[in-house]
């Protein structure tokens, strides 16, 4: 057949943009565009937020869905070239530019009595990745962050969601405290990860409206922010621990809330 053009060059135009859409939530924010890499994630991206399509030389010899990439604009990379755009140490040898989403509040709040992830200042982007995830498993509507959280367009958080930054939506609030009073307005409830809490987690009813309140993974909740919250709930803790992985709290907080759900539907 014939020969596919390749590109080459680490200094070609459209690698160094590659590399910096990787690097830079400001460049992704600018150009409204994210990286994610590898066969599933391209696989499970909607198809009309798919802008381009990277493979390397050796994946696209031996690839086998070729049809697949074929419907989109793509590019075959050289080797040594796609290993220099790849977050990964071993490269699956494709990478997808994918549109970004521009949820706005109220796509979170469509469901009667939603369940949601209230985070601040969440730094960690694998435990970023991890919540939504975990969220898309327990059937939350939304996440909410505040500003200074970590970007989930960072190519670790992509990686960590496993494909379900496509599925859950998700909002950043320059003031998370009157996002906290919103929710509340509308009849949801905040339940602050907290220390101090009087109940544990499994002891509240979440079957309506809720919301949970997790904090950075160092610093926990600023105290401003936990004491808007209509109530702190604490997670059981033996040995000598002070507390959990923020994503592992979330997680808990979510499940407990899929649970009871799940029995109310059940009529038990």
């Amino acid at each position: 057949g014939e020969e596919e053009a390749m590109l080459t060059s680490q200094s070609n135009a459209r690698i160094k943009t590659l590399v910096q859409l990787r690097d830079k939530s400001k460049v992704r924010n600018e150009l409204g565009l994210f990286l994610v890499e590898g066969v599933k994630m391209f696989l499970e991206a909607p198809i009309e937020r798919i802008r381009e399509v990277y493979v390397s030389e050796s994946f696209y010899l031996k690839c086998t869905m070729k049809e697949e990439i074929q419907k989109h604009s793509y590019e075959i990379v050289a080797d040594d070239v796609f290993k220099k755009i790849s977050d990964t140490v071993t490269p699956q040898g494709i990478i997808t530019v994918v549109k970004q989403y521009e949820y706005k509040v109220d796509d979170l709040l469509k469901q009667d009595d939603p369940c949601l992830l209230l985070l601040e200042d969440i730094q960690d982007p694998g435990n970023l990745g991890t919540m939504i995830r975990t969220g898309e498993g327990a059937g939350i509507h939304g996440v909410i962050l505040s500003s200074s959280s970590v970007d989930v367009y960072n190519p670790k958080t992509i990686r960590s969601t496993m494909g379900s930054i496509y599925r859950v939506p998700f909002f950043y609030t320059q003031d998370l405290q009157t996002m906290i009073q919103t929710l509340q307005k509308r009849n949801i409830s905040v339940y602050a990860a907290h220390l101090l809490g009087t109940s544990y987690y499994d002891e509240m009813d979440y079957t309506k409206g809720s919301a949970f309140l997790i904090g950075n993974e160092g610093n926990g909740l600023k105290e401003e922010t936990a004491k808007m919250a209509d109530c702190y709930v604490k997670i059981p803790m033996k040995g000598k621990l002070e507390s959990l992985n923020a994503a592992i709290a979330g997680t808990l907080f979510m499940y407990e809330a899929e649970g009871q759900r799940r029995k109310n539907t059940r009529g038990e």
